[in-house]
Parts: C-alpha cells; structure tokens; sequence
C-alpha cells in the first residue's frame, strides 16, 4: 500500500510540474538560478601599480570619452564658446583626478574588458570587479596621456569633435589601440552614469 501511495504521489507531482512541497501549497516555482563567477585576476592584474597591456585599449576609450564629456561640460557653461586655456587645463586636472570609481573589468567571452560609462555594453549577466587598482591605474594613465599629447593638442582635438580625440589619445600611431581594429563609436551615455 505504501509503494503504490508513493507512485501515485511522484507520478501526481510529475503530472502537475511540480518538483516537491513548494508548489504543493500554490507557491509560485523558484525561479532558475544562475551562478556567475567573477573574473579571475592574476597576480600583474590585481597588484600591480599599471595597468594591464591587455586593457589599456579599453582604458583609453574610457579616458577619452570622460575628458571629452568634462569639456563639453565646460563649454556648455560658457555658452559652448571655446575654453580659456586655464580653464580647459582645469578641467583636464579634474577629469584625470576623478574618483573613476564606475570603472572595472568583467569577463566577457573569456577575455577580460575593461568596463564603465562610454565604453560598450557588455551582456547583461557578467560581474563587474570594480574598485581595487582600477581607479588609480585610469587616473595615472590619464594623467600620463594629458602631460605626453599636451593639454593645448588634447583640447584642438577635442573641438574638431569625439573621433578626433579617440584617435589623438587612443589610434594614432603609438596609441595602445594601434593595429588594433578600429571600434566603433561607443554609446553615448545617459546622465546618471557620470
């Protein structure tokens, strides 16, 4: 009798979709659950000071499209007139010396990427390792592309518009993203994401 009361309850559970006592009390089923693990780091890429070879093209987009929303900014106060030169090289100091703190890398495909407001999206599912050495590693780089290309150089190429700086900074011939294939532009991003 309890072999056969056992059967009739696995074949009515198994009839209904049922998986056990959770949906035998009109529970909604638990919703699948994923398991995402975070990107492993090595060692060059948690501890050291610089910033990994294999992100700096990623990075540079990231530099570029901060520098570049930071002056129109700028512009935009004065009526989108063209800077002083004090004022644009404060706001070059101010865009390198920024928190950088909604920049991280993910794993994306088996290749890490460096992730943030004006680079591409990444998919959806992915876990973003922020904080760490990501911002001071951006913030020097940055600084090191103000004080290579020039402040004067950096704000010309940022009035002929977006692509110009991206190539000054990022493509030119000793840029990290040389031979490299040119990306395309990246999405403008929305205002909460500065």
């Amino acid at each position: 009798m309890r072999a056969a009361l056992a059967v009739w309850l696995v074949l009515s559970l198994s009839l209904l979709g049922g998986t056990g006592a959770e949906n035998m009390c009109g529970d909604p089923p638990a919703a699948p659950s994923h398991s995402i693990a975070a990107p492993q780091l090595s060692p060059e890429e948690r501890l050291s000071p610089h910033m990994p070879e294999s992100l700096l093209c990623d990075s540079c987009h990231a530099i570029a499209f901060q520098i570049e929303e930071q002056l129109s900014k700028a512009e935009g106060k004065v009526g989108k007139k063209a800077l002083k030169e004090s004022d644009y090289i404060e706001v070059l100091e101010r865009s390198c010396s920024q928190d950088w703190e909604s920049y991280g890398v993910l794993e994306l495909d088996g290749e890490k990427r460096l992730a943030g407001p004006g680079l591409s999206r990444q998919q959806p599912l992915s876990v973003l390792v922020s904080g760490g050495p990501w911002p001071s590693r951006l913030s020097k780089l940055c600084h090191g592309y103000v004080g290579e290309q020039g402040e004067a150089e950096i704000y010309s190429a940022h009035r002929r518009g977006p692509a110009a700086l991206r190539q000054l900074l990022c493509h030119g011939d000793k840029g990290p993203c040389a031979g490299r294939k040119h990306r395309p532009d990246p999405p403008k991003a929305l205002q909460n994401e500065l």
